[in-house]
């Protein structure tokens, strides 16, 4: 590791979990010796905590408060309304820090590739979480939840997520900090029958056992597993004996196989079915699935057994993937940028200098947020290990580029004042702790504290 006498200089793309604990990870590491600008396309810090964890997720949004104390160091500096590729380059930051570490995530869906999936009322779950969580990109999007079945894909955290916001009443948000207009438009859903659709069997779920815990605790909604699709074949029970996340999604889903409780909404969770086909002409009018069953390999085969769901709406949530960074080398097929223990690596295989990656855009959708704690001091280790003794100095600051260019990027104070802004909101509305605001016009104005 090079002397840290003087102190590096790293810029970190993306003010997520990862990218946070990235910045932590050098300050700690080079004992303070590190100066840190995590700059975001947004005006808001946390990433995923903010816009991903679902609003009644409480705990695990608590996350924010220990990744301020990262923002609040000292060492650590916020700058938002900053878009890599739009308002700076990677040379801007290459001639301006010791070292870069992008940290942008995976934020779009993976596609399904099955016809009509392009159809009105088939949704991305990552529009959909978007929207109720409050990103700005969302603000404005409509859905039609005047349908009264609804299918889920997909059996992962996201997707019961999304089925348990839809459904909850809205009066059971109330106290979450879901945005006004999201509370209205839940308020009129007609949604009253859910399916969430696994192409694998239980033993196969992504969902942890508290989400799946958490599902059958709603207070008007009833979920129901066909006991049929419980039966496992000897892979599965095996993988289920040894194995105590799926041994206790099993006892769970167990439980749900009897008589649903007769409450204003149901939820079916089904297992061994594979969608095929989105029908409809001009919007989703129902969903064709294939039955399936592992082969001797243990990949998903179809049966040649359909049958049809009558749903008015499909939420697609098969899967997370990053996109490629301007400049940087891509691996189209893994979704991530290629590397090292974070260094970057180039198409033939050697290090790109002074470039790292952690978090999703690292390893893929991967882990829970606290897997990035551990990713991020793994990339930082080998970013100060890079180090060269003799390295040049930065020619110039960030600060003296956003003066010149006349950018005026979002700082950790406007941040507060935003936050100010949405307490505020909430008590004057009796709601809970916060009340998102998430229209741009409506952030940036709060943000210069008008």
């Amino acid at each position: 590791m090079a002397d840290m006498a003087e102190p590096v200089r790293v810029a970190v793309i993306g003010s997520g979990p990862a990218g946070l604990y990235a910045a932590e990870a050098l300050v700690k590491q080079t004992g303070g010796a590190a100066r840190v600008d995590v700059l975001d396309r947004l005006p808001t810090p946390y990433g995923l905590v903010r816009y991903g964890v679902a609003p009644d997720h409480t705990s695990i949004k608590a996350i924010a408060r220990y990744l301020q104390k990262v923002l609040e160091g000292g060492d650590v500096r916020f700058f938002g309304c900053l878009e890599l590729g739009r308002d700076l380059t990677r040379d801007d930051l290459l001639g301006r820090y010791d070292a870069v570490i992008y940290a942008t995530g995976a934020m779009v869906d993976r596609h399904m590739a099955i016809p009509g999936e392009d159809l009105p009322g088939s949704i991305a779950a990552t529009d959909f979480v978007n929207w109720y969580c409050g990103h700005p990109d969302a603000a404005d999007h409509v859905f039609d939840l005047s349908a009264e079945e609804v299918a889920v894909i997909g059996v992962g955290n996201v997707a019961v997520d999304v089925v348990r916001i839809l459904a909850r009443t809205a009066d059971e948000l109330r106290e979450t900090d879901v945005p006004e207009q999201v509370i209205d438009a839940l308020s009129r859903s007609r949604v009253r029958r859910l399916h969430m659709i696994g192409r694998r069997g239980p033993a196969q779920a992504k969902f942890t056992t508290k989400e799946a815990r958490e599902l059958g605790r709603l207070p008007n909604a009833a979920v129901h597993v066909d006991p049929g699709d419980m039966e496992l074949d000897p892979a599965s029970a095996e993988l289920a004996e040894r194995d105590r996340h799926v041994r206790g999604n099993i006892t769970v889903l167990r439980g749900w196989t009897g008589e649903p409780a007769g409450l204003p909404r149901r939820i079916d969770v089904r297992f061994w079915r594979a969608p095929v086909e989105i029908l409809g002409t001009d919007r989703v009018e129902g969903l064709r699935l294939e039955r399936t069953r592992l082969d001797e390999t243990g990949r998903v085969t179809g049966t040649g057994e359909y049958e049809t769901l009558p749903v008015g709406m499909v939420l697609r949530s098969v899967g997370y993937q990053s996109v490629p960074l301007e400049g940087l080398p891509f691996d189209e097929r893994a979704y991530v940028v290629p590397n090292d223990g974070g260094r970057v690596l180039a198409p033939d295989g050697s290090p790109v200098p002074r470039e790292y990656v952690t978090g999703w855009i690292k390893r893929g959708p991967t882990g829970v947020v606290g897997t990035n704690k551990s990713d991020a001091a793994e990339t930082v280790r080998n970013l100060l290990a890079d180090l060269p003794d003799d390295r040049p100095r930065p020619a110039g600051t960030l600060d003296e580029l956003l003066e010149e260019r006349g950018l005026p990027a979002v700082t950790y104070a406007d941040w507060l004042n935003l936050d100010a802004a949405e307490i505020a909101l909430a008590r004057s509305l009796g709601r809970g702790e916060r009340v998102k605001l998430a229209r741009w016009e409506a952030m940036t104005k709060a943000c210069r504290g008008d």
